[in-house]
């Protein structure tokens, strides 16, 4: 289409509708803020190709919003934002291209570093639900989380897939997917971010017309995507319609929309809730970010010249304090609830956001999802995981994944390892009981916020941080044979085993990460041959979209006996709410001569659990321990080699516990009528 100039349509009273596009009444209003421009006028293309289209200038508002009404519609037609402002002016950042609206609820774009987004008008989708709403308990602890990024899941042909769009592929896959969350039994799945992200960086050692040479990333490849672009808009490289080819468009239809919204509702039917991962610290750094060329000195925090600050580490950290990064933020959490029915929220590098934004984000959410659940990871620019408690909202918890498993494997080990480094006895116990304030290294208020793990999508794998603990040569030793160095030794396994019955005997929430359960090694695969530690244990694969990160199910026969002891572990911890909220003065431990010898006996009366428990953990890795049991037969449900729900064997008097090593005994509470 012939661009076409169309004159000024504003009338008095647009500061009633949202920013962004809204379409009513056979009119459509835009609003955009952008408070330094000198004048902003938008775009509206027939395709996304289209390089020109109708024009129509905006009038600012005195808070620097521009706005035009328009009384025509633009149904399924594509917009962006041509801005004018200030040169030479470093609190404005200056472009030739069309900027996409930030507050664009779907937004196609190109397979480029700059993407070239355009944002899509349109209507209100009309998906049938079939009376779905949440499905996350009252009661957080009652969860089992398993966060994964959605390819990993269905990317190897293990999965069995139809490679039909990675949405419908985690829905419909014969293993992998809902198939293999059915399968260990977990209720909950964590994303890595499905909010609307660059897939591609910067070619690697070219310079680009922005003057920007990517130096750091062979690959090219924002593969976790934590980039966000848009807030508000799915990401359509997951959709049936997608392309991973250079140069191609992709989120033309609103597959990805439609695709997402099945997949969640294909998960609440099997029982599993659905947590996002969310990124509101900083935004996409090398694209045509709309928040930077719209309000760059509003969104982002600037030192005293313009230049961006980055306390995050990622290139740059939003600031939350200010009134439309605020509402983004807010309106983006309540846009998920409500039109995709996410059940919870985890929070990148939360320690960036401010307590008034972290308050409203609570309030709001729960208005629509009273048991919405919300996780900070509660680091970036400050450490506050004690804050967030105060603010009611649960935080990974990494000191329990640095006392349990250590921070470093070559220089700190943790309790599974026989080391207990900085911390007591006692301060161990109090992992144990919920990293509760009252207590030594405690975090917390209630159990309920402390969110238990071992492995996340950062750092080693546990399998490998256990392999390299163990034998430091592996580090940096090559294989050529990624099912020999999954398989895992006597010993491995011994630990991988111990690890994983300390998480699920531990108060609060728990986390797994895709894989940990048969302690999934992450080696190099780099089939383009374009990385100088191809063969090698990786621990920061955010950028590798191969078989580095993809999941072998066939793996899961090399390292069978741990998959199943995870299984096990997985149901009796479901079936049994004294691991998960039994209250502290209900947790009661032993003195053993041994620091290393961690046993404790549950009363489960205040959790509701019909039994009693007794947990005895043998970190020693030279020492069996004897452990004198409470008078009366006791039921062996796990033991060093087995875990489950259904009693192994019963006995009473004395056990004794193997080197590295665990047992968990129940007994029927007697209840006097």
């Amino acid at each position: 289409m012939d661009t076409q100039q169309v004159n000024d349509c504003t009338i008095s009273d647009l500061n009633t509708y949202p920013l962004g596009c809204t379409s009513e009444h056979g009119a459509t209003i835009f609003r955009l803020f952008s408070p330094k421009a000198h004048s902003v006028s938008v775009f509206i293309y027939e395709s996304y190709e289209d390089e020109s289209g109708i024009v129509i200038p905006l009038t600012k508002s005195e808070d620097g919003v521009w706005e035009t009404i328009i009384q025509n519609t633009f149904i399924e037609k594509w917009y962006a934002y041509k801005i004018s402002g200030p040169e030479n002016d470093p609190f404005f950042m200056q472009t030739s291209h069309t900027i996409a609206d930030p507050w664009g609820k779907y937004v196609t774009s190109k397979n480029h570093h700059l993407q070239f987004h355009k944002t899509k008008i349109l209507p209100p989708l009309n998906f049938d639900w079939e009376n779905d709403t949440f499905i996350g308990p009252k009661d957080p602890r009652d969860l089992i989380i398993y966060e994964t990024h959605i390819k990993d899941m269905v990317a190897h042909p293990t999965a069995e897939t139809y490679v039909q769009g990675i949405y419908n592929d985690f829905r419909e896959a014969k293993t992998g997917g809902i198939q293999h969350l059915k399968k260990l039994g977990v209720n909950a799945v964590e994303f890595l971010p499905l909010q609307k992200f660059p897939y591609f960086e910067p070619p690697f050692q070219e310079e680009t017309e922005e003057g920007i040479k990517n130096t750091w990333n062979p690959y090219a490849r924002n593969y976790w995507g934590y980039m966000t672009s848009f807030f508000l808009a799915p990401e359509t490289l997951y959709a049936s319609d997608a392309s991973l080819e250079k140069g191609d468009v992709i989120g033309r239809t609103r597959k990805a929309e439609s695709e997402l919204k099945n997949l969640v509702k294909e998960l609440h039917k099997e029982g599993i809730s659905v947590i996002m991962d969310v990124v509101y610290n900083h935004a996409s750094h090398y694209d045509l970010n709309p928040l930077k060329y719209t309000a760059k000195d509003h969104y982002f925090r600037l030192d005293d010249t313009g230049n961006l600050l980055n306390d995050s580490w990622t290139g740059n950290d939003i600031d939350s304090t200010s009134a439309y990064s605020r509402k983004l933020i807010v309106e983006s959490v309540k846009h998920w609830i409500t039109e995709y029915h996410i059940d919870g929220f985890r929070f990148d590098l939360a320690g960036i956001l401010d307590w008034e934004t972290v308050d409203l984000i609570k309030e709001e959410a729960r208005k629509l999802n009273p048991h919405v659940l919300l996780i900070a990871e509660p680091w970036g620019s400050e450490y506050k995981p004690e804050g967030f408690s105060d603010h009611d909202w649960s935080s990974w918890n990494d000191q329990f994944r640095n006392g349990i498993k250590g921070y470093n494997p070559s220089e700190d080990k943790g309790l599974i390892f026989g080391n207990i480094g900085l911390h007591s006895r006692f301060s161990i116990e109090n992992l144990i009981r919920g990293t509760l304030k009252s207590n030594a290294f405690g975090l917390f208020n209630h159990s309920r916020h402390s969110v238990n793990y071992l492995e996340s999508h950062d750092g080693y794998t546990l399998g490998d941080y256990i392999r390299i603990a163990l034998d430091p040569k592996k580090g940096l030793q090559v294989f050529s044979d990624k099912d020999e160095a999954t398989v895992l030794s006597g010993l491995e396994e011994k630990i991988a085993k111990l690890a994983s019955l300390i998480l699920f005997v531990s108060q609060g929430i728990t986390m797994l990460h895709a894989g940990q359960e048969w302690a999934r090694s992450k080696i190099i695969a780099d089939p383009e041959n374009i990385d100088p530690q191809k063969g090698q244990l990786d621990r920061d694969t955010y950028n590798k979209d191969d078989e580095t990160n993809w999941l072998n199910y066939n793996e899961i026969e090399l390292n069978e006996n741990l998959f199943r002891y995870y299984k096990g572990l997985i149901k009796l911890r479901l079936k049994s709410p004294a691991f998960r909220k039994s209250e502290p003065e209900d947790i009661n431990f032993k003195v053993y001569d041994d620091p290393l010898h961690i046993t404790f006996s549950i009363d489960g009366k205040s959790s509701g659990d019909k039994y009693d428990y007794f947990v005895s953990l043998n970190a020693n890795e030279g020492l069996e321990h004897e452990i004198i049991l409470p008078a009366g037969y006791w039921e062996i449900v796990v033991n060093a080699s087995k875990a489950g729900y259904n009693t192994i064997k019963s006995t009473h008097q004395s056990l004794n516990v193997p080197p590295s090593s665990g047992v968990v005994l129940r007994k029927l509470r007697v209840t006097n009528a």
